[in-house]
């Protein structure tokens, strides 16, 4: 099934993935917000650029977009998985809880601020070229992965990664050299353990947008995680 978003509002459209029962292309997209809001069965390829929010809420859901996307991609993302070929915004996988998402290309700031796990819920992100500032801001679960491929001239996260990070776990495809962190997370070379972790996010990566596995792991990976699970207490709390 094919939807030509041109002229349709996001309400327009959506009402309409809602009640197919096939896998739909929504074509001429061009900044329709909330797409696929909450949905849990339906299977999306999206042609052009959809607006913030795609995939809010997501249940189960399967969204690939075949270009770029605007900010809070996965936005509270409860299961299913998001494929941007493109970057993404600001603020992607804002609140996730579940599911995946990964990105081609590079990410804007904030990418997985607040996210979290529960239980057998581990919601994965991993972004193919480069993050910008306050990575993994407030993360409480779930795992990020920074892989700093392409060409762009950026380090491969901006400033600030990390802050009041208090679960979870960042990875980076970098020796860790030139970046900061806060005091309350350690940033740590990845062990072997942790390259067989890897090993599955990355081959994935390559499965979907392409790329040789076995050269993407012959890296240096910093692996970051917390040192506390209330980052903040000793600026309220009385030794």
């Amino acid at each position: 099934m094919i939807i030509r978003a041109k002229g349709l509002s996001y309400r327009e459209i959506n009402d309409q993935l809602r009640t197919s029962d096939e896998d739909i292309t929504v074509t001429d997209c061009l900044g329709q917000r909330f797409l696929c809001a909450g949905m849990s069965t339906v299977s999306v390829t999206v042609e052009g650029v959809p607006g913030n929010a795609l995939g809010a809420y997501l249940n189960g859901a399967e969204i690939t977009v075949n270009g770029n996307a605007q900010d809070a991609v996965g936005d509270t993302m409860n299961d299913g998985r998001i494929v941007i070929r493109g970057s993404v915004g600001d603020a992607v996988g804002y609140a996730m809880r579940g599911g995946s998402i990964y990105v081609k290309g590079d990410a804007g700031y904030r990418a997985g601020i607040h996210m979290k796990a529960y239980k057998e819920k581990i919601p994965v992100m991993v972004i193919g070229g480069t993050a910008g500032s306050f990575l993994g801001e407030y993360q409480a679960g779930g795992v990020i992965v920074v892989l700093g491929l392409g060409e762009s001239d950026r380090r491969i996260v901006g400033n600030f990664p990390c802050t009041g990070m208090h679960g979870g776990k960042l990875i980076l495809r970098s020796d860790g050299r030139g970046l900061a962190f806060p005091d309350q997370v350690t940033a740590r070379p990845a062990t072997g353990q942790d390259k067989a972790e890897i090993g599955r996010y990355v081959s994935e990566y390559c499965r979907l947008f392409g790329g040789d596995q076995e050269e993407l792991l012959d890296h240096p990976f910093t692996v970051v995680t917390p040192d506390s699970k209330n980052p903040y207490k000793q600026l309220y709390v009385a030794n």
